[in-house]
């Protein structure tokens, strides 16, 4: 078991583009970022997905509109609106891979019981024909960008890169196959200015990013207000499923007590009362029942430390995350490979959740998976904490109603958290949770 914390090693989940000279937003820090080389394909070939686009959509819609006073053309411009759909939901992949922009599906459900009533509802949803226009402006967009990025990324490789064969080898240039440079202060001048190229070209990459990301959220996403009704609608199934949790908790408490340390104690007190009454006619009689009442106490001391635990562990408040897992896995009938890089602690109600989830798994690991070692990934990324548990097992791990999976996810909710399972049958179990630390 490893567990590596920033006291234990230099903590390395702070990304790189944060911690070089001038921050992330520095010539250093564009370079550094994966945001940045993610997006240089993507404006480099948007253009071409604009072009397949245009073209087969406006060829589309019109042969639908002139079909349509056969009939024929109503069926084909439905299948052409669920084809531009279809588009504008591989776009938002796109632009979640090129920029991270996370893009929810904007489209309203569906009412209908049948093919027509669905296209109807298709039709009057103001997402659809978003998805149009957004795809019929992606040409002239790609077209811009593709100029900007060839323009700017051929002169500072071709600057940057050309006065090479002077500088080794001696040999003149010309770049363009007019300005001719055979010294090398002219060579190191081109050089310089190829930097200043290479410099705009970050920055003018990143720069069309974030415009084109803002276009994608305002035509691909949804509106505001939709948005604001959708935040609403989660925020209240949060709070149920946190009513509900904490209900089924409180619920478990009492019948662990009322089963458990009730009847210890209820015991305990039977035996003093038999002990104290056997105290004179039978000593002998009395030391055995305050044998026993003693060891009912104990027990009954340890299945109130074991509750406590199961409320809020000590060593949680005590020692913090990273210690508390570390007492799990130590425990744990398997081999557990342990990581916690969190630069500062969470709050407690993070900590706490990413805790029980770590412990859930492992019980489940320990009860129904039969694997023979797990990995645990607790990492911090920027506002969330991330909990990632993986085991070897046979899989086929489902969140059932009332089940302990469905308790997570409930916990995780109670803080606008959420806990995915990836968990085929045969194994592997990957289980995931992001928490944020506001909320």
């Amino acid at each position: 078991m490893v567990a590596e914390t920033a006291a234990g090693r230099p903590v390395t989940g702070t990304p790189l583009r944060r911690r070089v000279p001038l921050g992330p937003n520095g010539p250093v820090g564009m370079l550094v970022d994966p945001m940045t080389w993610r997006a240089v394909p993507y404006l480099l070939v948007s253009m071409f997905y604009g072009i397949a686009c245009f073209a087969v959509l406006v060829s589309a819609i019109l042969l639908s509109l002139v079909l349509a006073i056969v009939w024929v053309g109503v069926p084909l411009l439905a299948l052409t609106m669920l084809a531009w759909r279809g588009a504008a939901t591989l776009e938002r992949r796109f632009l979640r891979l090129a920029f991270g922009v996370e893009i929810p599906v904007p489209y309203r459900p569906s009412e209908g019981d049948n093919l027509f009533l669905r296209w109807k509802d298709m039709f009057v949803d103001p997402a659809t024909w978003k998805d149009l226009l957004y795809l019929l402006l992606l040409l002239p967009i790609g077209i811009g960008e593709f100029v900007v990025s060839v323009v700017l990324w051929c002169f500072a490789l071709g600057l940057t890169l050309a006065p090479l064969p002077l500088l080794l080898l001696g040999e003149p240039m010309t770049p363009g196959g007019e300005l001719l440079i055979d010294t090398v202060p002219e060579a190191l001048l081109c050089m310089v200015i190829g930097t200043g190229f290479f410099l705009a070209a970050l920055y003018a990459t990143r720069g069309m990013a974030w415009l084109h990301a803002l276009f994608g959220l305002a035509l691909l996403g949804t509106g505001e207000k939709n948005r604001l009704v959708a935040r609403a609608a989660h925020l209240r199934a949060s709070r149920a499923r946190g009513v509900d949790a904490a209900e089924a908790e409180r619920r478990r408490i009492e019948r662990d007590l009322h089963d458990g340390a009730q009847q210890r104690l209820l015991s305990v007190a039977m035996d003093l009362g038999r002990a104290q009454a056997k105290m004179d006619s039978d000593p002998e009689g009395a030391r055995e029942l305050l044998a026993q009442a003693h060891t009912g106490t104990k027990a009954a001391i340890a299945e109130l430390r074991d509750l406590a635990r199961g409320i809020y562990p000590a060593i949680l408040t005590d020692r913090g995350l990273s210690a508390a897992l570390s007492s799990l896995a130590a425990r744990a009938p398997v081999r557990v490979d342990l990581s916690v890089e969190v630069s500062h602690r969470p709050p407690a109600a993070v900590e706490s959740i990413a805790y029980f989830i770590v412990a859930e798994c492992l019980t489940n690991l320990a009860k129904h998976s039969e694997a023979t070692e797990a990995f645990i990934r607790v990492s911090r990324q920027e506002q969330r904490v991330i909990v990632e548990v993986y085991d070897n097992g046979v899989g086929a791990a489902v969140p059932r109603p009332g089940g302990g999976l469905a308790g997570l996810a409930d916990r995780a909710a109670t803080i606008d958290g959420t806990l995915s399972v990836d968990s085929p049958l045969g194994g592997p179990t990957m289980i995931r949770a992001e928490l944020p630390c506001e909320w």
